[in-house]
């Protein structure tokens, strides 16, 4: 057994743990053992997205960490920050530390849309992917274009990676998506948190994610020139920025 503490890795919306195959190797080189989760409804599990619940998706991370039944370091791209706090708030004793990748850092009880849209009053291009979203009829499950994924999400990567992970994109529902994090300073507040801030991100712009640290205050932050998912476009310099969190002693 590693004497480091096991990583779970949580992809954002319309992704699944593929997101993460070209930054797991640097973990495992640094002696840390990862797991790159699926969440329910992205493809992979059977079930449509139209029904999954952000209470679905977290019970399904409770699952993971529960087998391993030893306190985890939790790791959220994007949307999937969300999760590492509403975990962390519930469970805040099977969690050593939080690292959030461009993540969704609103323990406060805010959602992330309105706060997009008070900053979007100065910076317009806060919207980031959502006006390209093509949505079902019923507005449940949203879909992003590929032309739209490579702009948004994956303009610093080579012309064909980006379009190998634009296609493995799949449809979101928006139960598991548009939600708020509410947590307390006694519980997820007292977990070590470090802040991967990618200053190149046209989906999570940089406004809104120093926004989000300046609501969240407390977690150190460490800054990459990179798009939104520095997992997938600059898996070397990711490592470089968090694995000495990862491996730090209490």
């Amino acid at each position: 057994m590693s004497d480091f503490d096991p990583v779970i890795l949580i992809h954002g919306a319309w992704q699944g743990s593929w997101a993460w195959t070209r930054f797991t190797p640097y973990l495992q080189a640094a002696g840390l053992a990862a797991n790159a989760v699926d969440l329910p409804g992205n493809g992979v599990d059977g079930s449509d997205p139209a029904d999954v619940t952000f209470e679905a998706c977290l019970q399904h991370v409770y699952g993971v960490v529960r087998v391993l039944d030893r306190p985890v370091s939790l790791v959220g791209h994007s949307g999937g920050g969300l999760l590492v706090t509403a975990f962390a708030a519930r469970w805040p004793d099977h969690v050593s530390r939080l690292v959030y990748v461009a993540g969704m850092m609103l323990p406060g009880g805010g959602s992330f849309a309105d706060l997009v849209k008070s900053i979007s009053k100065q910076h317009p291009e806060a919207s980031g992917i959502s006006p390209h979203l093509v949505w079902s009829a019923d507005r449940r499950v949203s879909s992003v274009p590929a032309k739209a994924a490579i702009a948004f999400f994956l303009q610093d990567c080579a012309e064909s990676d980006a379009a190998v992970a634009a296609a493995q994109l799949t449809p979101q529902g928006e139960g598991g998506r548009a939600v708020t994090t509410p947590a307390t300073t006694e519980r997820y507040g007292r977990i070590p948190r470090l802040y991967v801030e990618t200053l190149d991100d046209r989906s999570v712009i940089l406004p809104v994610q120093r926004a989000m640290q300046a609501l969240a205050p407390g977690a150190s932050v460490v800054s990459l020139p990179t798009g939104h998912a520095p997992q997938f476009s600059a898996p070397a310099r990711l490592a470089e920025a968090i694995i000495p969190f990862l491996t730090l002693k209490p």
